[in-house]
């Protein structure tokens, strides 16, 4: 029997022993949910409590609108009043009872009401594309978190074939080690080194259930239920196009949600100067009434007293501000200067928006960057490790040279893997800097 024919029942047996499978991933249980990534998006979107915040912000937005338009209707009063009066000497004194109905509608107010109607209706979209941005957040977030959890399987598997190789290698040496071939000291340091593999696959697990954790509290799932969540295939990122940063910067400023946001809430603010300014003219309005009345002092009936009592007025009134304190100029000033920060604010915005694009695609410049370099040096360091393994087989290496050129392999490997979910964090983090994302846009 051969040393490679060995090592490969080693690996079976070791692989069984420990519950390892091909892919390093055991069945779910019956009762296990299992989600996917597109699924995950739907339940955030449908759940998450930002979003859900988010709206109810756009429908009391909505409300606003509605309160501004009927402030150009007219209002409609039913009124009654009973007065009972009081003798001097004690005797019994009428009662009268009056009813009536009146309206009012202000005809002028300084274009106070229009300025409001507009003010909401900006204030509104503001809360439509809080929202809109809010969906994006939420859909980035999930992303991120599904990246994360898959990264950390992967980097979990790459720890479990570690280990799997360790104990391997330590069941070979153990044969050696009967058969004279390799001392006894030999076997007691690949026991070390696999009783490090294996508190590194315990570590490995320990992230990887943190990260499954965070996805779990992302889409308010219940925490007692059981889930698996199904890893999307990500391409090569070797094939991604990059478009020219002006491009992306341009875009960016065009479909970010929160700038459209700003962009309306400057606007609102500045409606809101002409409500303050609003004071400075005259109001007009007009009114009118009619009612009744009936007495228990009087021979006829209350229905007759009604019929003939009945009465009405129209009137227009008009109210001319001659001072008012300096509360319009100082309501005024306020209005100015609430607007002339909702300008700086979207100013810098602007300004943040750009530079976040900018470091976006450097940044994902370097991480393709590294990703071949990481894959380059797992190339040479699995070389490295199949020849320092033969070399050992042969006599010709020690077991501190396979131990290192092991090692080696390993970090290599979980650099690799980091490296490509580290490039493809940072296209989706482009993606969400430049804005307009969506569930679909996002997919995998």
């Amino acid at each position: 029997m051969n040393d490679t024919l060995l090592a490969r029942i080693a690996v079976a047996a070791v692989c069984v022993a420990l519950g390892i499978g091909t892919a390093g991933a055991q069945a779910p249980a019956a009762d296990t949910r299992i989600i996917s990534f597109d699924e995950a998006v739907e339940i955030a979107l449908e759940q998450n409590d930002t979003l859900r915040q988010a709206r109810n912000a756009t429908a009391l937005g909505e409300l606003d609108v509605e309160q501004a338009r009927s402030d150009f209707l007219p209002d409609l009063r039913v009124g009654s009043q009973t007065l009972q009066g009081f003798g001097a000497q004690g005797g019994n004194a009428p009662r009268t009872t009056s009813l009536n109905l009146s309206s009012g509608v202000t005809l002028f107010d300084g274009f106070a009401n229009t300025a409001s109607l507009q003010g909401a209706k900006f204030a509104s979209r503001a809360s439509d594309a809080d929202l809109a941005r809010a969906a994006e957040t939420v859909v980035f977030t999930v992303a991120s978190n599904f990246l994360l959890l898959v990264e950390q399987q992967e980097q979990l598997r790459v720890r479990r074939e570690n280990l799997a190789a360790q104990a391997a290698l330590e069941e070979q040496i153990r044969i050696y080690v009967n058969a004279g071939a390799r001392t006894i000291a030999d076997l007691y340091q690949q026991q070390a080194n696999a009783a490090s593999a294996r508190l590194a696959v315990v570590q490995a697990e320990r992230s990887s259930e943190l990260a499954r954790i965070e996805v779990i509290r992302t889409l308010r799932l219940d925490p007692r239920g059981i889930y698996e969540f199904v890893a999307p295939v990500i391409t090569d990122p070797q094939q991604l196009a990059i478009d020219p940063l002006e491009v992306l910067i341009g875009r960016a400023l065009e479909t970010r949600a929160d700038i459209r946001a700003s962009e309306a809430r400057l606007a609102a603010s500045r409606q809101d100067i002409r409500v303050a300014r609003s004071s400075r003219w005259p109001t007009v309005s007009l009114s009118a009434g009619y009612g009744s009345s009936f007495s228990n002092d009087s021979d006829a009936n209350w229905a007759d007293q009604l019929d003939d009592g009945r009465g009405g007025s129209i009137g227009l009134g008009v109210s001319i501000p001659i001072f008012d304190r300096s509360a319009t100029r100082i309501a005024t000033r306020r209005a100015e200067l609430r607007a002339d920060n909702a300008q700086i604010f979207l100013d810098a915005l602007e300004q943040e928006v750009g530079s976040q694009v900018r470091t976006a695609v450097l940044d994902l410049e370097s991480a393709r960057a590294q990703l071949l370099t990481a894959r380059a040096q797992l190339r040479a360091a699995e070389q490295a490790l199949e020849f320092t393994d033969q070399r050992y087989k042969a006599g010709a290496a020690t077991l501190v040279e396979l131990t290192q050129s092991r090692a080696t392999q390993v970090e290599a490997a979980s650099a690799a893997v980091t490296a490509l979910y580290g490039v493809e964090f940072r296209r989706r983090l482009l993606d969400y800097y430049v804005g307009g994302l969506t569930a679909d846009s996002m997919r995998f």
